[in-house]
């Protein structure tokens, strides 16, 4: 797969969401990796220009090893995500990530449709040792239970929703009905190789909320490896810890 692959490629995740690369800097068209951005950038010469491969790489693994970031932020991914409200609040905390260059759907200008929101397949229980972890599942017979309730609830503040529309209701008022935390929201945001590389030190980590960490896997196996396979090999080997989640999301 090549670069140019990459470019609108769309992973889904969790049960409705997804994440696509929506752009790249240095564009495929260049023919010029974001491995050799790096390098070049760090050489502060005209890009593309190479020592060969071994002294190429050897160079961009001393970049991460000594935390020489300026050169590592000359390369920007653009993605577009649509998650549920309670990832896209973790996402936004990422200041350099999210605050960069950010623009989400606004419920405003939009109408939200019956099948927005996010039905989990398992419940999990909350962790005695975290007050923000969880840890284990709850029963089957229970979580069943728990499912359609949720799936009742999700009918109910939608039906409402409708029914403050129908009554001529702004949309920036109606969406009050609709549950919050579950809907599935949809944003476009552009990050530099760095601050995605810190997202995902911290996104990856086991102790993250299981939702983000599967946006955060898509990321990892489906957009930056496969561009920047030196990159992510150096962060394998000096950014990520024991307690980094490395294994593959479902196919």
């Amino acid at each position: 797969m090549t670069a140019s692959d990459l470019i609108n490629k769309r992973i889904p995740v969790l049960d409705k969401g997804y994440v696509e690369l929506q752009d790249l800097m240095p564009h495929p068209a260049t023919h010029i990796s974001p491995d050799m951005a790096v390098v070049s950038a760090a050489r502060v010469s005209f890009m593309g220009e190479t020592k060969g491969e071994e002294k190429d790489r050897k160079l961009l693994f001393y970049l991460m090893q000594h935390a020489h970031t300026s050169p590592f932020e000359m390369v920007e991914y653009k993605f577009r995500v649509c998650a549920p409200v309670l990832v896209y609040w973790q996402w936004i905390r990422h200041r350099t990530f999210a605050y960069q260059s950010v623009n989400s759907q606004s419920g405003r200008y939009t109408e939200f449709s019956e099948s927005d929101f996010y039905t989990p397949t398992v419940w999990r229980r909350q962790s005695p040792s975290n007050k923000q972890a969880s840890l284990g599942e709850v029963e089957d017979e229970s979580g069943a239970a728990l499912t359609r309730e949720l799936l009742a609830h999700y009918a109910e503040g939608y039906r409402l929703y409708e029914k403050a529309l129908a009554a001529g209701v702004a949309r920036e008022q109606a969406r009050l009905f609709l549950p919050g935390f579950a809907v599935y929201y949809t944003w476009v945001v552009k990050v530099d190789l760095w601050n995605l590389l810190r997202f995902l030190v911290l996104r990856l980590d086991h102790n993250a909320q299981y939702e983000i960490r599967q946006y955060a896997k898509a990321i990892w196996f489906h957009f930056l490896k496969p561009s920047a396979p030196w990159t992510a090999e150096a962060a394998e080997k000096y950014l990520f810890t024991p307690e980094t989640d490395l294994t593959p999301p479902p196919a």
